[in-house]
């Protein structure tokens, strides 16, 4: 199920941040999002855009699998709320993910399940790359 092939799309981010202020985003494709830091500001805090990206991939690759599995017309609706939990200790990092999958529409438990499992575990980048251990090249000038 996980053979698919999309057109490419120009990919990338760069943020940048002067000595004062907050991160400011721009996309590849001229996306833009200023980033807040602030525990109660309204936003995006760079753990919201990573749980973000996770539940959008999952969503989109929900309905792909929906689509492979030709129930897609019996599809309503499809949510992914993504929360974490950072580890206690080692590397301030996100130890796990938590992810409450609803997919609503004319289908039963057993189809859940299945469009479910293939967008987390075969379609989804994101989550595929978080479960992987991508290379990281770092370039650094002055």
């Amino acid at each position: 199920m996980a053979d698919l092939k999309a057109r490419p799309r120009p990919v990338g981010s760069t943020a940048v941040l002067g000595r004062t202020g907050f991160p400011h985003v721009t996309t590849a494709t001229k996306g833009e999002l200023d980033i807040v830091t602030g525990p109660s500001q309204p936003g995006f805090n760079p753990l919201d855009l990573l749980y973000s990206s996770l539940s959008a991939c999952l969503v989109l690759s929900a309905r792909m699998a929906a689509s492979q599995l030709g129930v897609l017309d019996k599809i309503t609706l499809i949510t992914a709320d993504v929360t974490g939990e950072k580890a206690t200790e080692g590397l301030s990092r996100v130890q796990k993910f938590n992810i409450a999958f609803s997919i609503q529409g004319d289908i039963d438990e057993e189809t859940r399940l299945k469009i479910a499992h293939a967008a987390e575990d075969e379609i989804c980048t994101v989550s595929n790359t978080i479960r992987g251990n991508p290379e990281f090249s770092t370039v650094i000038s002055g």
